[in-house]
């Protein structure tokens, strides 16, 4: 069967925007990687239901979102929105709402917009965080770096400057309100979070801790619980790690998180209680491994190592939820974000 991912890119060097890499599964290879919208600095992506895609994009010194058509041969920008400064850190898709919102590091601001009939899209709110941040040389201001829907169709948004987790009621119309506020510990550096499918529980995935805490969450009043911390890197590891990316596979039993510096992806057996044991870490066969993702049967993740230039597939047993290393050194120009598009 023959799958394809987009991978977002950084475009410093070679890379000239988003890519298309097709994923062979009866020969369990990557066969080709190749162009397939061109764009600057397209760091972050998401592909909606109607099958359009939904990016971040810098434009000299304006940053912001930009929304596209995309067959297997033509590309066509249906729409950006553009400000002066650097461009966000995620971008998430709201379905139900016809929302997209944006995490922007640089700013500290979460940005929210319509998406049209048309695929246009329309600014409808902006929020500003402001307040204490963390001990970390990193964290002297506010950094949002996430912002998705919870399962019960709040927007929760993860600030690493602050060390925080906030979630936001959303309005029909695209409108924000805060309703609840998680503090982690002091230098955590809260990056991504991902949800069980349950919906009861979350795992928030710290940056400069490079640490995972597992949260219980409750949607009455959007409130988190902690659970459990654990490291995602051993505890002789001394060299400097960024933690990055995190998944949990879709029958709930195992999170998979990357670490920028050990390289690796983290594997980890979700138990009965919902907290975690760290079953494997597996070398990403390349530097800086931002994001990496699961394909549609999830038998398969793929990887991307920024700094080297390359893509990493894995065969993933479902039973046991640990990955063999199929191929390496797939070329890709700065890939930092992989993302299923069908």
């Amino acid at each position: 069967m023959i799958e394809q991912f987009l991978i977002g890119t950084y475009t410093k060097k070679t890379s000239k925007g988003i890519y298309k890499v097709t994923l062979d599964t009866d020969r369990e290879k990557i066969t080709d990687v190749s162009l397939a919208i061109p764009s600057q600095k397209p760091a972050y992506l998401q592909v909606g239901q109607d099958g359009r895609i939904y990016a971040i994009k810098q434009v000299d010194d304006q940053g912001g979102v930009a929304s596209y058509s995309l067959d297997d041969n033509n590309a066509k920008m249906l729409s950006e929105v553009l400000a002066a400064g650097a461009p966000p850190a995620y971008v998430g898709v709201d379905e139900k709402r016809h929302l997209l919102y944006s995490a922007n590091y640089h700013t500290a601001k979460v940005d929210v917009f319509k998406i049209n009939s048309d695929g246009t899209l329309t600014q409808t709110d902006s929020v500003l965080h402001e307040g204490a941040t963390g001990p970390q040389p990193e964290q002297e201001a506010p950094h949002v770096h996430y912002a998705d829907l919870t399962p019960d169709n709040r927007l929760v948004v993860c600030d690493l400057g602050m060390d925080l987790v906030v979630v936001y009621d959303v309005s029909d119309n695209g409108k924000l309100t805060a309703v609840s506020r998680y503090k982690c510990e002091d230098g955590f550096g809260t990056r991504h979070i991902a949800f069980h499918p349950n919906g009861k529980y979350a795992y928030l995935l710290g940056e400069l801790s490079s640490k995972l805490e597992v949260l219980k969450y409750n949607s009455s009043d959007a409130s988190f619980k902690h659970l459990q911390i654990i490291k995602t890197i051993p505890s002789t590891w001394t060299a400097h790690n960024g933690a990055a990316a995190i998944r949990i596979s879709s029958d709930g039993k195992f999170v998979y998180t990357s670490n920028r510096g050990e390289n690796t992806i983290a594997v980890f057996e979700i138990q009965p209680d919902f907290t975690v044991k760290h079953i494997q870490s597996i070398s990403t066969e390349g530097d800086f491994p931002r994001d990496f993702n699961l394909n549609q049967d999830e038998h398969y993740l793929l990887a991307s190592n920024q700094n080297t230039d390359n893509l990493t597939l894995y065969k993933r047993d479902p039973t046991t939820g640990k990955l063999t290393l199929l191929q390496k050194d797939v070329a890709c120009p700065e890939p930092v974000c992989v993302m299923k598009w069908k």
